[in-house]
């Protein structure tokens, strides 16, 4: 699982440990999950409701029951995010967050570490290509604040 290589505790599968249901708030360093996978060494999957051919550009919807999560490192390291002076809750946007992310809300939003959320159906998402799903630690409070971003690749199914 790429996210035991990185120290991160797989907080739902996690009988006990620090990063089990615990709120989230203040100079936290915290990971994001897609389909379980922080997107390293190679990018998380996101697999699409487009069938058959797809054209460029084409946009689809998420097939079910995919899932994020947010979860807290077992050590501290560059590569993570952190909730910085204030923040209490991180929104998951897809692709980059828009001009004033911290008044706005994601797609989803997580108030506890450990909790797994699934990909809204709802979303029209590319077809194929890659992007990336940006967690964001909220109200921003530059410049200790820091989002993580979990590169995807989108994937059309046959």
């Amino acid at each position: 699982m790429a996210g035991a290589a990185l120290g991160v505790m797989p907080a739902a599968r996690a009988a006990t440990g620090p990063a089990t249901h615990v709120r989230i708030g203040p100079h936290q360093a915290f990971v994001g999950l897609v389909n379980g996978s922080t997107g390293s060494p190679s990018p998380a999957t996101i697999n699409m409701q487009c069938f058959g051919p797809v054209t460029p550009g084409e946009m689809g919807h998420p097939v079910p029951g995919q899932t994020l999560e947010v979860a807290q490192p077992t050590a501290t390291a560059a590569a993570f995010g952190n909730t910085g002076d204030n923040a209490t809750q991180i929104s998951v946007f897809f692709g980059a967050p828009p001009p004033g992310a911290a008044t706005k809300s994601g797609a989803v939003t997580f108030i506890r570490y450990g909790v797994v959320k699934k990909i809204p159906k709802r979303l029209l998402l590319p077809c194929s290509g890659s992007g990336n799903v940006t967690f964001v630690p909220l109200p921003m409070s530059p410049p200790t604040s820091k989002s993580f971003s979990v590169p995807v690749q989108f994937a059309g199914q046959p």
